[in-house]
């Protein structure tokens, strides 16, 4: 409550400004063809020298290139306006582009309206082919001979639509922001900030989150549309000195082919007093709730309620990884997620779209939601409470198969790039869980539509598990359930698909 009323009063002090500087006023045309870099910078610096004020951008297509916002400005985009970002490359600087609107240790800052930001995402990478074909722009992964990679620009050749870095007391509001070439915002170690109700929509490339929040505090993302070509809402930390904290996201819909929500991967720092509620995920390749700390940090503190997600590749995925070089481990502990209701299907969920996530590479089943950390640095104080998912089923040993008594042979991968597929196929198929210290498990209800040949669950070097008022709707294979090394459990009022002394496997394998 404390943060809601802080937002509040910095949002009526930094955004109640009264004088308006009309960027037509200043000679700009919106005819989608005049270059407006000059005429809007003009009425941005005006506006700051006089102590702040609205940059208004009226009905029209104002073509632009690089504009700094400055302490005390609001570009306010009317209805039917739209800031119309330049084609060129070469405008956004001749080695690492910049974004198009850039903001640095400024305060009192924003856009708001009705109108729209337009990336031009197509005819900018037609351009950047022409000069990398004509090899008058650098790039190191064009045309690489990995016949696994895919040949792209570099993120550093591709402008993000917004970059603000070390700022304070932020409003962004109501704009319709699309069709970048990389990120679509990324606010980098800002605070005071405020996202609401804005609308987000690109696919034209890859990299294309809907939004970062990097090393970010006190910030709040509510009531707003994403539908994106890579993460839809994600949370990063790239400095091990500094870390996320006191986000509040809510009432956001979400569509990505990558993950909706996801904290990392970048994850240096960490993530500390998280909030989400109210989240709805559809056509969603990865995971609808990705937390990852795999780069030496801390997540911790993290309260995720009400999330429906509906044909998604996978619900829940929590990761405690060690891909950083040095000797630093992550921690993850602390984790509240309630009240999830899944689809998640045995196909492609983001099929069709015009980018797609990069499919995996070797045949596999269902993935089943997992938390997992590694030997000796458990995952800690994991609840898992109110959830429903219901998988398509149809597994195969066809398909793919691992004999659920060779747990000890499932990869660690822990230096590997976190996401629900990094283990190869996994022998269960609602829930994995392996190095976990401290896990609570109520109210759970996992079904399948078509039989699968796994178990349910697996629960492996897992110390303190307690499984309340769980119902596994589905299965007919034994045992239901598979508890490896694991240490301290309890288990009360739990529903299996039938009772048999074999239906819950008790092991210790080394």
């Amino acid at each position: 409550m404390l943060l809601l009323v802080l937002l509040a009063a910095t949002s009526y002090r930094g955004f109640c400004q009264q004088k308006t500087y009309n960027i037509i006023d200043y000679g700009a045309r919106g005819d989608g063809q005049t270059n407006n870099t000059l005429f809007i910078q003009q009425a941005i610096n005006k506006a700051h020298e006089n102590g702040g004020g609205t940059v208004l951008v009226p009905e029209g297509k104002f073509l632009t290139g690089v504009i700094e916002i400055k302490s005390g400005v609001i570009i306010n985009l009317a209805a039917n306006a739209t800031l119309l970002a330049t084609a060129k490359r070469i405008d956004y600087g001749p080695e690492n582009a910049s974004a198009l609107i850039v903001a640095n240790n400024q305060h009192n800052i924003g856009i708001t309206g009705k109108g729209t930001i337009d990336g031009q995402a197509d005819e900018l990478l037609k351009d950047i082919y022409l000069m990398l074909n004509a090899g008058t722009l650098k790039d190191s992964e064009w045309k690489t001979e990995n016949p696994w990679h895919q040949v792209r620009p570099e993120e550093r050749n591709r402008p993000k639509i917004i970059e603000f870095k070390d700022c304070d007391s932020i409003s962004i509001k109501g704009v319709f922001i699309k069709d970048g070439l990389c990120w679509v915002q990324n606010y980098k170690n800002c605070s005071h900030l405020i996202v609401d109700s804005i609308h987000v929509e690109s696919n034209t490339f890859l990299n294309n989150d809907g939004i970062d929040l990097v090393d970010c505090k006190n910030t709040r993302v509510t009531n707003s549309f994403f539908n994106v070509a890579d993460d839809g809402i994600c949370l990063k930390s790239e400095d091990r000195n500094n870390r996320c904290e006191n986000i509040y996201v809510a009432n956001c819909r979400i569509r990505s082919s990558a993950s909706a929500l996801k904290f990392g991967t970048a994850s240096h720092g960490g993530f500390k007093n998280i909030t989400v509620r109210d989240i709805v995920v559809y056509d969603t390749y990865r995971s609808a709730i990705a937390l990852e700390a795999v780069d030496g940090g801390i997540l911790e503190d993290v309260d995720i309620r009400n999330v429906t997600a509906t044909n998604t590749g996978n619900a829940v995925f929590i990761r405690l990884g060690h891909r950083n070089k040095d000797s630093v481990i992550s921690k993850l502990r602390r984790v509240h997620i309630s009240r999830v209701k899944a689809a998640i299907p045995a196909g492609k969920p983001d099929k069709g779209y015009s980018m797609e996530g990069p499919l995996v590479r070797y045949p596999h089943n269902v993935f089943p939601s997992s938390v997992t950390g590694l030997p000796g640095h458990p995952a800690e104080d994991i609840v898992l409470d109110s959830i429903e998912i219901v998988y398509e089923g149809g597994a195969s040993k066809d398909t793919a198969y691992f004999n659920p008594d060779s747990l000890t042979s499932i990869t660690e991968n822990e230096h590997g790039y976190p996401e629900f597929s990094m283990f190869g196929e996994l022998p269960a198929w609602g829930f994995y869980s392996r190095h976990v210290r401290g896990l609570t498990m109520k109210n759970i209800t996992i079904r399948y539509q078509k039989q699968d040949f796994r178990p349910a669950m697996i629960f492996d070097d897992v110390t303190g598990l307690q499984l309340q008022k769980n119902n596994i709707a589905s299965g007919k294979t034994i045992p239901v359930m598979i508890l490896n090394n694991t240490k301290i459990f309890s288990m009360k009022d739990n529903r299996l698909p039938f009772q048999h002394k074999q239906a819950i496997k008790i092991t210790h394998q080394n």
